[in-house]
């Protein structure tokens, strides 16, 4: 893992906003990295903290297969998915397949502001990171 890290953003319409509160408070740190999002996430973000965001589909419509693609190709280093474990979803397995990826090929992932909070502020957040090997 590089020192400029591939980092995918992703939050369910019920954390969109405690999302975007969160990209808003650490967008000095995350200006310097390759970022990437579903549909209305990455589209919400870039537009008010003017961040360059590439954007995927909505996760309902295959934006979560896209992100997992990266994910198994190697392309993406840390997931911050602030999913809402109270709401279902419809794309619920898509979701699910999303997760087991991420511990599959040893991507970094924060699940809400507390666990992306700790991620953001470590010292192996700013580094490189040896790469891992995954046996899949």
């Amino acid at each position: 893992m590089n020192q400029k890290k591939r980092i995918a953003l992703i939050a369910h319409d019920g954390k969109k906003k405690e999302l975007l509160t969160w990209a808003m408070t650490n967008r000095e740190i995350l200006k310097n990295h390759d970022l990437c999002g579903t549909g209305t996430t990455g589209g919400l973000i870039a537009e008010n903290t003017g961040l360059d965001v590439r954007r995927y589909k909505s996760g309902p419509l295959g934006g979560d297969q896209q992100i997992g693609a990266l994910i198994s190709t190697g392309d993406l280093d840390i997931l911050i998915f602030f999913w809402d474990p109270m709401t279902a979803q419809p794309h619920d397995v898509d979701v699910k397949a999303l997760l087991r990826m991420s511990v599959l090929y040893n991507v970094v992932v924060a699940c809400n502001k507390a666990s992306a909070d700790y991620l953001i502020s470590s010292p192996l957040f700013h580094n490189a990171y040896p790469d891992s090997d995954i046996d899949a």
